[in-house]
């Protein structure tokens, strides 16, 4: 493990005194081909490789499968696994690409799933995606939200924690407020009363939206430019973040 970290260092290093930055755009290059056909068959039976891209970090080239990434070397006979940083300044390039690899397109999100709440002019634009049985969701309620005005927020109910998760969202939903029943669950403990049976929930369909969007943990919020914050984050950071997007 020193290597390998004495080696990614190396990397950030030549990477800062040559003053490179990433550029990954553009068409699949005859390099880039070849390189994806040697390092495929060598990471197992069925795997399959998305896209390989020459970075300008001494020769190595970007491999990603989903929206994960690695690196490796132009014979494909050595992988990378980790981040490569500027030594001097700790830029992340790693953190910034799979950063890039994770947005939404905010308008492609299906918010008649989700429920909907309006705090002041409303013109800041988030969605959530929670589960009733996270901590750090009920963190976010109690501290966050109340200090955060002029914001619309799309809570998709995302029960992936606990087998009663589901019914209660499903109560929840089926609340004639649900935004008072969700906050009285998530900040004050209060559940809400059983659903009718005759009431549907969209719990399967949020389900399958945040496992498209791989959406692994909650709280994970969606900001409108389409990046993510994964986990509880405070009003501070969140107020910085708005100001970022103007």
């Amino acid at each position: 493990m020193k290597k390998i970290s004495a080696m990614y260092m190396a990397v950030a290093t030549l990477v800062a005194l040559m003053g490179l930055s990433v550029s990954v755009a553009g068409a699949e290059t005859l390099q880039e081909a070849a390189v994806k056909k040697l390092i495929e068959p060598r990471l197992g039976d069925g795997a399959k490789v998305d896209e390989v891209t020459k970075t300008p970090y001494s020769g190595l080239f970007e491999v990603r499968v989903g929206k994960d990434i690695f690196y490796t070397d132009a014979a494909a006979k050595y992988v990378f696994v980790g981040r490569i940083m500027d030594a001097q300044s700790s830029r992340d390039f790693t953190r910034e690409r799979v950063d890039e690899l994770s947005k939404v397109n905010f308008s492609d999100l299906p918010l008649d799933l989700a429920m909907k709440k309006v705090k002041g002019n409303g013109k800041r634009v988030i969605a959530v995606f929670e589960d009733p049985n996270c901590g750090y969701c009920k963190r976010f309620h109690k501290t966050t939200l109340p200090e955060i005005d002029n914001v619309t927020v799309y809570t998709f109910l995302y029960n992936i924690l606990a087998e009663d998760s589901a019914v209660k969202a499903r109560n929840v939903w089926c609340s004639a407020d649900r935004n008072k029943a969700w906050t009285d669950l998530m900040a004050d403990g209060k559940a809400a009363a059983a659903a009718p049976a005759s009431c549907q929930a969209p719990n399967d369909k949020v389900l399958a939206l945040g496992q498209k969007l791989n959406v692994t943990g909650t709280p994970t919020i969606i900001f409108a430019d389409g990046s993510r914050v994964p986990g509880w984050v405070d009003a501070k950071t969140m107020e910085a973040k708005f100001s970022s997007l103007k």
